[in-house]
């Protein structure tokens, strides 16, 4: 954007740029504005003459954008986050908050946080809403970056390794995290299952059929990093991206799966699974919280990851939930 262009720009133009990159959709922007879809067409089209760019195309029943458009977004948002900041100063008051919060997370984790978080709300903020999307990724930050998820939630160390390396650079982290819990994961199968008996060896375990949860759909986990470690193998029949259809499954095969210990009440079949530890060693599941640093300041936001933070911290125990 030139001198010219700025001098002459209506911030007005950038407010409803901002909604339309949010939502790749110009019939919801214009409800979140309180606008017509006319209005915001008419916007962008003087965006468009003053950068020069489409910053938006049509795209099935939706928008997508240019690579201009996405380019200048994250610059775009967090100037308007820090103005709305500016203007608008204070603490946040949850018991008069009308706000909208979105977070990205696997059922597994929603069923240890979500109980809790709704708690909260219901004693402390009745006027904000939650959205919970499927984590269906191990590197979130492309949701955090477009603005359409305010927190992911989940297990994330390849993220963490280049965030920490990135500190080490003594550079500004794009994101940021907190640590929430460790999780602790079992061998999961039917009730009579023949290795459900007696202690589960290594050869027992990687002769077996699999089940495995993958989030990307890759049929390749940590425990299969921790088995090719050692030269080892099993063998993956079935690959579901959801931790509670894959307790549904084993309850009802001969699989194996993998689950998050905690986890087992939420399957609603507890009482038909068998447990059995792990024939390997592997690392330590750590659960973090992991936002956007343009998001740091906001009081909203920042309330928003104390009152999750709360929620794990009122959560059953591993034990307590099984």
């Amino acid at each position: 954007m030139n001198r010219l262009n700025f001098r002459t720009l209506d911030l007005n133009l950038l407010r409803v740029f901002d909604e339309v990159m949010a939502e790749r959709n110009l019939t919801r922007a214009a409800h979140n504005l309180a606008l017509s879809q006319p209005a915001v067409s008419n916007a962008l089209r003087r965006l468009r003459e003053l950068l020069g760019d489409d910053l938006v195309r049509r795209s099935g029943y939706g928008v997508e954008p240019t690579p201009l458009a996405l380019q200048i977004w994250p610059a775009v948002r967090e100037a308007l986050q820090r103005l709305r900041e500016s203007l608008a100063p204070g603490p946040f008051d949850p018991t008069q908050a009308q706000d909208a919060f979105v977070l990205a997370m696997a059922d597994a984790t929603a069923s240890k946080i979500v109980p809790g978080l709704v708690a909260i709300l219901d004693r402390e903020a009745p006027g904000v809403t939650l959205r919970v999307l499927p984590l269906t990724t191990r590197d979130p930050r492309p949701l955090l970056e477009d603005g359409g998820v305010d927190l992911a939630i989940g297990y994330f160390p390849g993220v963490l390794a280049e965030l920490g390396a990135t500190h080490l650079q003594e550079q500004a982290p794009r994101f940021l995290s907190r640590r929430l819990y460790e999780g602790h994961y079992v061998v999961v199968m039917r009730r009579g299952h023949p290795l459900a008996q007696g202690p589960l060896t290594l050869d027992d375990y990687c002769a077996a059929r699999h089940l495995l949860v993958s989030f990307s759909g890759r049929p390749f986990g940590f425990v299969d990093e921790a088995l090719a470690a050692l030269s080892r193998r099993r063998r993956i029949v079935l690959t579901v991206n959801q931790f509670f259809t894959a307790g549904q499954v084993v309850a009802t095969s001969d699989l194996l799966t993998v689950l998050p210990h905690h986890f087992l009440s939420s399957t609603g079949r507890a009482a038909e699974l068998a447990v059995q530890p792990l024939p390997i060693d592997v690392p330590t599941v750590h659960v973090d919280m992991l936002w956007h640093r343009q998001t740091e300041l906001g009081s909203a936001q920042r309330w928003l990851r104390e009152t999750v933070v709360r929620a794990v911290a009122g959560a059953p125990s591993p034990d307590e939930a099984c």
